[in-house]
């Protein structure tokens, strides 16, 4: 069976979404049309995205080219790390060990509560007053 040269997947973390394609290249990450360095300017995410390609030995092997929506800049590139651990999977089935073991497969589910009415928050009450 021939392999394919562009492998997809998706990630997730709260509200944000990362579409990923990875493809045998050298390395650069492209996020939403720019450098990822430039997209996550002044942000020091750099090593949780490069932590995929550590478990795998696989640094400098892969071009990464994402679109990013939703959420805050520390969710996108938790959904982008999610997304590139599950593209690296389907290109090379052996990664999928190492990247389970640390985690970076499974989708964090944790998420806001929502607000209940009655109350100020999702647990916080509105102040009580005996008198």
């Amino acid at each position: 069976m021939a392999q394919l040269s562009q492998h997809y997947a998706t990630g997730r973390r709260k509200s944000a979404i990362a579409r990923v394609w990875i493809k045998p290249g050298s390395g650069r990450v492209i996020v939403n049309d720019q450098a990822a360095d430039d997209y996550f300017k002044g942000l020091f995410f750099e090593p949780r995205m490069a932590r995929p390609f550590a478990l795998t030995e696989s640094q400098e092997k892969y071009d990464v080219w994402a679109t990013l929506s939703g959420g805050g800049k520390a969710a996108q590139v938790d959904a982008l790390v999610h997304g590139i651990s599950r593209a690296l999977q389907t290109a090379v089935p052996e990664y999928r060990a190492p990247l389970k073991k640390a985690g970076l497969l499974t989708r964090d589910a944790r998420a806001k509560e929502r607000k209940k009415y009655g109350q100020r928050g999702a647990r916080a009450r509105f102040q009580y007053s005996k008198r």
